[in-house]
């Protein structure tokens, strides 16, 4: 096989595990809410995902690569469709932006609304950073290289990806509100356990197995695959998982979640940190989401059910400045990094997330409406989108 060839397949398999981790962004949801709302977990995430791919092709790509698909088939065939291939890998990244915030939003946000803010995070908002990053758009990487002496650093997403969909996630929890009866006016709260730990331990093993995908295929050539990144990924879901079986106390909810602390965090710099530098970042992670989930629901009342936010908004940006701090020789990383840079690149990435999140979900808010009714919402999202429960039992009358 020639060089391309193996480039093709080596991509094609990145695009295939990551579209994998889609499904477990789904049962990890539908693990979290309860019962009426399971279906419409596994609902939004594979929705959303289609129309992800069309924002992404027709508007998304083009805005974050310069490069359209819409010339004859006989030139996509050049190099065996690597173009292509690498197309479907990006489109699973930029479709993680809705399936993260989908699990902010859960249990009370209205289906078609969602879909159009979809659109609208996938084709304008994700790749107009996205570009800025891993493209140089606006000569931004030159900028920060002339100022900084190196440029923004985020080999597999930590900013571009998790803290953008979480940043954008907290945007859309603000204009959504709470969920019914979850805090009184008295100042109580009352728990929403979730309804399957199984299927929440479900869709954690399927992000932790499809991760490898998503960092070490970053290097979107079979020439620059490196055994330090899926080393990397390795020691920071090890760390983030041990530190939030501590800090969170055995709860199996925080558990499951802690390698995913630890993975988003290490996506920036895994390609530069040394594995027992990966390890301190991961378990960082784990610990910031145990503290900052708690603090959201319990402390500020904001109810993000997945924990969006502190798992992608702020384990992503701590995995940005990480790559700053552990890339660097001092502390057995590679180097080439800037603590200004990493510092300064993921403000960015945060503020236009967050900016472009609460205008999309703000418009939609004013014009069509994000929220079910109260009377919806009670019922639960399966019965008043999708007509059906996740296990309906029904006898005949005759």
């Amino acid at each position: 096989m020639s060089a391309s060839s193996v480039d093709v397949l080596f991509i094609l398999l990145g695009a295939i595990m990551i579209l994998a981790m889609h499904a477990g962004f789904a049962f990890l949801e539908l693990g979290t809410v309860r019962k009426k709302n399971q279906v419409n977990a596994l609902v939004k995430i594979l929705t959303d995902f289609a129309v992800s791919a069309i924002a992404y092709f027709f508007i998304g790509y083009g805005i974050a690569y310069g490069v359209h698909f819409f010339g004859p088939a006989s030139e996509m065939l050049q190099n065996h469709g690597f173009e292509l291939v690498k197309f479907f890998f990006l489109l699973t990244f930029a479709a993680a932006i809705p399936a993260i915030v989908s699990g902010g939003i859960a249990e009370r946000a209205k289906f078609h609304p969602q879909s159009a803010a979809t659109f609208l995070l996938v084709g304008f908002i994700y790749p107009f950073f996205e570009g800025m990053v891993w493209n140089n758009n606006f000569g931004m990487q030159d900028v920060f290289k002339a100022w900084f002496g190196a440029p923004f650093h985020d080999f597999a997403g930590s900013v571009v990806v998790h803290a953008v969909g979480g940043w954008i996630g907290l945007a859309a929890v603000l204009h959504l509100g709470a969920r019914r009866g979850r805090y009184s006016k008295e100042g109580r709260i009352a728990a929403h356990p979730p309804s399957s730990i199984p299927f929440l331990a479900l869709g954690a093993w399927i992000l932790i197995v499809g991760w490898f995908g998503f960092n070490v295929m970053s290097a979107q050539k079979i020439a620059g695959i490196s055994g330090l990144v899926a080393m990397n990924s390795l020691m920071a879901m090890v760390g983030g998982t041990l530190v939030a079986t501590v800090v969170g106390k055995n709860d199996p909810g925080f558990i499951h979640n802690g390698p995913l602390a630890g993975l988003v965090a290490v996506c920036a710099g895994s390609d530069i940190m040394h594995p027992l530098g990966a390890l301190v970042v991961g378990g960082i992670a784990g610990g910031l989401f145990v503290w900052l989930f708690t603090l959201t629901q319990n402390r500020w009342k904001i109810d993000d059910v997945l924990g969006v936010w502190p798992l992608h908004g702020i384990c992503g940006a701590w995995g940005g400045i990480a790559a700053g701090i552990f890339g660097s020789n001092y502390l057995g990383g590679i180097g080439g990094v800037s603590i200004l840079a990493q510092v300064v690149g993921t403000l960015l990435g945060v503020v236009i997330a967050f900016t472009g999140g609460y205008l999309v979900y703000g418009v939609l808010k004013k014009t069509v409406g994000i929220r079910l009714t109260d009377e919806e919402e009670f019922n639960g999202a399966d019965l008043s989108i999708h007509q059906t429960s996740a296990s309906p039992e029904r006898e005949t009358n005759w």
